[in-house]
């Protein structure tokens, strides 16, 4: 298994989200180790209009326009947050999200941090998956590369990639840069 570097990231946006399929999300908090493969995945691109960077750099964003292969975490709907990756270089605001995880490693962590039992319940969708692994604020701007939060390739041949509309916003909704692997569909937020 090899830890992605950030050479990784600083491709095509939409290309990332799909060249992320498959790959193994680690988070390691005080010594202990969460692991998810990512089976979902949304791209965000500087002008478009759903994309948290589309209307200039803010203070909440402004790690989205720095280092490709950091983490840009947010807080939304007033109690969770999301976990994106930086695409391109500094300068250019675009990321992906992470919608969807197959969890791996600290099972039962998880389960202790979204208080449910069903695996399918854990990490399908965007804010299931940070609550179960414990990602919050903190790691915004988090190298991925070499951080405590990390994103690594063990080869998986992730057969065919499912493309449809992203979900969950308002504008642009009709671009098809949701991606989600098809025989990992039972973690998929939403078919």
């Amino acid at each position: 298994m090899n830890k992605l570097d950030s050479d990784f990231y600083v491709q095509n946006t939409v290309e990332v989200a799909r060249a992320a399929l498959g790959k193994i999300v680690v988070h390691v908090n005080d010594g202990v180790v969460t692991s998810g493969r990512i089976i979902e995945t949304e791209a965000y691109l500087h002008d478009d209009p759903a994309c948290h960077a589309s209307r200039g750099m803010t203070k909440r964003n402004e790690i989205m326009f720095g280092e490709p292969g950091r983490a840009y975490v947010y807080f939304t709907y007033g109690f969770h947050y999301c976990l994106n990756f930086v695409t391109q270089p500094k300068g250019i605001g675009e990321a992906i999200l992470i919608r969807a995880l197959e969890p791996i490693d600290g099972i039962d962590v998880m389960m202790q941090n979204r208080n449910k039992e069903r695996l399918e319940d854990l990490c399908s969708g965007p804010g299931k998956l940070t609550q179960a692994m414990g990602i919050a604020k903190e790691l915004n701007g988090e190298c991925l590369a070499d951080g405590r939060l990390y994103v690594i390739d063990d080869g998986l041949d992730i057969g065919e990639i499912i493309i449809r509309p992203r979900i969950g916003i308002k504008e642009a909704i009709d671009e098809p840069w949701r991606f989600y692997l098809e025989r990992y569909r039972r973690w998929v937020s939403k078919v």
